[in-house]
């Protein structure tokens, strides 16, 4: 009887321990999409090019470039999908929110296919994102920014050696949002993702009535689940 008793006692704390433990699930992941929304302007499709990052770059040295971004869901999980064509050091990213740790993870995968984790924070406007690596112990730096009134998309990469305290810089690539026109209309009418809250461009609807989503990544998410996104949207605009 004794050994039954004590057995329930330890069995206690864990069958409570369950609900407690997914609302804090819930609020981690509640926490991880709304910090992304930060980079809400990102989402598109951009052109332009990059260069060594020099006071008098030699043009033979330019490429072109296409990125775009595109929010991502799996269940409750969300984040952004960054993909390269033509890029000369990157060609993909996966940008999450870490609320463990309250910081930023850009999962990078470079133009020779091998893998680059970063982490940093939002500093003077810019997401800066760093990581040591293994082998040489140098410090590499990615920045990145909005320009030109969300019309123009940029980002940097500096290094810094193991026995510096200065970083040098690399190269640089600015890009222009394809199909501006639509953009600065879409953002004359205020038109809001229901899924994001980003900036609306593609309609998309359920049971007769249009609503915008701004990425393929949201159309998906709401073409799955539009229940649940018109639920969360309606509830946003009442409190507004």
């Amino acid at each position: 009887m004794r050994r039954l008793l004590a057995i329930g006692l330890l069995l206690t704390p864990l069958m409570w321990s369950g609900p407690g433990r997914a609302a804090d699930d819930d609020d981690e992941k509640n926490a991880a999409k709304e910090a992304l929304q930060a980079f809400n302007e990102y989402i598109g499709s951009w052109k332009g090019s990059g260069e060594p990052d020099k006071a008098r770059p030699d043009p033979r040295d330019s490429w072109s470039e296409e990125v775009s971004w595109s929010w991502r869901f799996k269940g409750d999980d969300a984040w952004l999908l960054m993909e390269v064509k033509k890029g000369k050091y990157l060609k993909a990213g996966e940008l999450r929110y870490l609320p463990e740790k309250k910081r930023y993870q850009l999962k990078a995968v470079t133009a020779d296919n091998k893998k680059a984790d970063f982490l940093g924070d939002v500093k003077n406007g810019s997401l800066t994102l760093e990581r040591v690596d293994p082998d040489t112990k140098e410090t590499q730096r990615l920045k990145m920014n909005m320009a030109g009134g969300g019309i123009r998309f940029v980002y940097a990469y500096e290094t810094k050696p193991a026995n510096r305290t200065l970083f040098a810089r690399g190269y640089r690539v600015g890009l222009t949002r394809e199909g501006e026109s639509l953009a600065v209309a879409a953002k004359e009418k205020k038109i809001e993702c229901v899924v994001s809250g980003g900036l609306g461009t593609i309609p998309v609807t359920y049971k007769g009535t249009t609503y915008y989503v701004c990425c393929g990544g949201c159309r998906d998410a709401f073409n799955d689940n539009p229940e649940k996104y018109i639920k969360e949207f309606e509830a946003k605009k009442a409190k507004k």
